[in-house]
């Protein structure tokens, strides 16, 4: 996603969010499974269609100023690869701000089945990671 931003001398330059606004190199996201809701209305949006799918998903809950969140997405990115039956979706913090009131630590992961969450994991650790999206896939 990208939005418009001023400049300080009033130019408009782009400004990159989410995922791609990370610049950390990411892998590519080959299935089309990874989302970036970049407002609050987006991630509504993303909540609204994960009850009514009932298809299988998890949130990563993060933000950019987090080193510990910076570290374990190159490795939720190149999950979403492996794990081509689960949506995923990145949400920053910062971005989505009313829609993540209730998000007390980063990075924070939300775990779905049949529209409803079923789990949750505090932190990162890439084997924890990938054991929980095998036992929800």
């Amino acid at each position: 996603m990208e939005s418009k931003v001023s400049g300080g001398g009033g130019t408009e330059e782009t400004a990159k969010k989410g995922v791609v606004g990370r610049g950390l190199g990411l892998p590519n996201n080959s299935n089309g499974n990874l989302i970036t809701p970049s407002s609050d209305d987006d991630l509504r949006n993303v909540f609204h269609q994960i009850r009514t799918t009932k298809s299988p998903a998890v949130i990563n809950y993060g933000a950019s100023w987090c080193h510990v969140c910076s570290q374990i997405l190159p490795t939720f990115c190149q999950l979403s690869n492996k794990f081509q039956q689960l949506s995923f979706i990145y949400a920053d913090i910062d971005e989505c701000p009313e829609s993540t009131q209730q998000i007390r630590y980063t990075p924070t992961f939300h775990f779905y089945r049949d529209g409803e969450r079923v789990d949750e994991m505090f932190g990162a650790g890439e084997e924890r990671l990938r054991d929980r999206l095998w036992l929800h896939s």
